[in-house]
């Protein structure tokens, strides 16, 4: 007899919806009366999704999304927020060497400028 497969656990470094809304909340500085004021809703709406008790219905996820700047993927975890992101790129140092090649080409004569530009694209295209 076959054995079902046993479903994979969460990654600890996964957060939850809940916890993601608290953290873009007091990362604004605001309360949750203050979050349910700007979308519409409940304090106890609000503690009640932090909480994870449930997910908000599609309309109140946009809502929310829009009072904390942030866009309803970051809200969602779909993708790593504009921090996380800004984070990881000041963190890798190829990044880090391409940006001062870049500074150092910004301060070339615009005719030196253009050939990089045209070596690069020359370059990225045979790839």
């Amino acid at each position: 007899m076959n054995a079902m497969p046993r479903h994979k656990q969460p990654s600890p470094s996964i957060t939850g919806f809940g916890a993601r809304l608290a953290e873009f909340r007091r990362a604004r500085n605001i309360t949750q009366v203050q979050l349910a004021e700007a979308t519409g809703t409940t304090q106890r709406a609000i503690s009640y999704y932090e909480n994870e008790a449930g997910y908000p219905p599609v309309d109140a996820i946009v809502r929310l999304a829009d009072a904390l700047g942030v866009s309803t993927d970051e809200l969602l975890g779909m993708h790593a927020t504009k921090s996380a992101k800004a984070h990881s790129e000041h963190n890798d140092p190829d990044l880090r060497r391409f940006w001062k090649k870049f500074q150092q080409i910004a301060r070339l004569p615009e005719k030196d400028q253009r050939a990089v530009i045209r070596l690069v694209n020359s370059l990225a295209k045979a790839s």
